[in-house]
């Protein structure tokens, strides 16, 4: 098409330091964007509307486009490209981020723009209204920021706070995942929100719980203790295990970590971990031993 404009727009993953599942239970987090991960998306103008993904992927950059015309009354017919090399359903928010680099593409080609704290809520009104999937608002707001944030929903009298910290603050980090043992993060929450409206005392406590381990890891970080926030992660799985049976292959990559000397948590709800690189071990001996049970490492940047 003669005159046709382009944009695009990318969004990074994400890993949950502390206090995940409780973002979406009014409770408080700590996350960051892994660089290591990202999805694109490109769209131009055309005759005939045309989204070049998946079925599953399709089915987000779509609701993305309809809400984002509904909301700011532009609807032009566009043929939209995606690549992504986020791991799926692992719990690296990759389903969150595709939404957030069509929303950004969109704004682009649109000459609009939106603060973070906007788009995140845009973002999560795709999946949770558009498409009906449950889930909590963290994940876009780290995407949409772009950066470490310690993250406090609140208890829905006030307005969620948000607070940038320096990733600097933060010691050497890996993300480590299996593709083997996929588990979308809707299932997970779904069944978490059905639990807490019915005040399972389980649920109730862990969430109450883990969202405290958050905000003492905020302390952690700007204290510069990286053995307190450890154990505070170690502290956020078995918190975990207690509201939701941990799938094994999900909880032997913690082991793995564990029998190396390194603090982890669930980056997530799915087949991924977000973990502390110990002192005195070797890139490779780390990366072999996560190999070895047919396991991917990237160390964070």
């Amino acid at each position: 098409m003669s005159g046709a404009r382009e944009a695009t727009g990318r969004a990074f993953a994400r890993a949950a330091l502390l206090g995940n599942p409780s973002d979406g239970f009014g409770g408080k987090t700590i996350g960051v964007i892994v660089r290591e991960f990202a999805a694109e998306v490109h769209l131009r103008d055309a005759a005939e509307p045309r989204v070049d993904a998946g079925a599953d992927a399709r089915e987000l950059i779509e609701a993305a486009i309809n809400r984002f015309g509904r909301r700011h009354r532009r609807a032009p017919a566009l043929a939209v490209a995606l690549a992504t090399n986020i791991p799926r359903e692992v719990g690296l928010g990759g389903s969150s981020a595709i939404v957030i680099a069509t929303l950004r593409a969109l704004c682009e080609r649109h000459g609009l723009e939106l603060e973070p704290a906007a788009l995140a809520e845009l973002a999560l009104e795709v999946e949770t209204e558009e498409l009906g999937i449950p889930g909590g608002p963290q994940d876009r707001v780290v995407q949409a920021y772009e950066g470490l944030l310690y993250m406090d929903f609140g208890d829905g009298s006030d307005e969620p706070r948000y607070e940038r910290l320096d990733p600097a603050l933060l010691p050497a980090l890996f993300v480590a995942h299996t593709a083997s043992a996929p588990r979308s993060s809707g299932e997970v929450h779904g069944d978490l929100r059905r639990r807490f409206e019915r005040g399972d005392p389980r649920v109730v406590e862990a969430m109450t719980e883990v969202a405290a381990l958050a905000e003492a890891g905020r302390g952690c970080l700007l204290d510069g203790d990286h053995d307190g926030l450890g154990e505070l992660m170690a502290a956020n799985v078995a918190a975990r295990a207690r509201m939701i049976e941990l799938d094994p292959r999900h909880l032997h990559l913690i082991e793995i970590a564990r029998s190396l000397g390194a603090p982890a948590n669930y980056a997530g709800s799915g087949g991924a971990i977000v973990g502390i690189v110990p002192e005195g071990l070797r890139a490779d001996e780390l990366r072999d031993a996560f190999a070895t049970a047919g396991c991917e490492l990237v160390f964070t940047s």
